[in-house]
């Protein structure tokens, strides 16, 4: 069996070829960090291809090796600094916890001051309202009052002429 490798040819090489020009000139045309990308691809094409095969061996190469590593169990080979380590992070975490402990609690005071002075404003209004409605029907209760009077008065003046 016969395997034949065939080479990887890009569509854009490197350089001021005229298909690089026409399409920095596109770029430009059709929205302008397009044609600045482009100028970045003819100058240093080759550069950031193998930049970004670089990057991709390092991550690679850390994501397979890292689950069997040192460095991903923690432990730095000096115990003197690990135990320094882990009592420092065991500090850090009960302080954590200590701040959450205060933050809920103050969350917790806030919530009951909004509550006890959305309460005082409810009692406010509720008796501004009362006063309003008592005045009202006290004031209706007066017209109607004086209506009838005057209607009395009118029908007994009726009644004598």
């Amino acid at each position: 069996m016969t395997h034949t490798v065939t080479a990887r040819r890009p569509c854009l090489k490197r350089g001021w070829s005229p298909l690089n020009i026409v399409l920095m000139i596109a770029g430009f045309i059709i929205f302008w960090p397009l044609g600045l990308a482009m100028i970045a691809w003819i100058i240093w094409g080759d550069e950031m291809g193998r930049m970004f095969s670089d990057v991709k061996a390092q991550f690679r190469g850390a994501a397979c090796a890292a689950p069997f590593s040192a460095a991903a169990s923690g432990r730095t080979g000096n115990l003197a600094f690990d135990e320094y380590r882990t009592a420092e992070l065991k500090r850090l975490a009960e302080e954590r916890r200590k701040l959450e402990e205060m933050r809920a609690e103050f969350e917790g005071f806030v919530a009951e001051l909004r509550r006890a002075k959305d309460q005082e404003e409810f009692k406010r209004f509720m008796a501004n309202y009362q006063a309003r409605t008592d005045a009202a029907q006290d004031d209706s209760g007066a017209e109607e009052a004086a209506a009838k009077g005057t209607r009395k008065g009118r029908k007994s003046g009726k009644k004598d002429a």
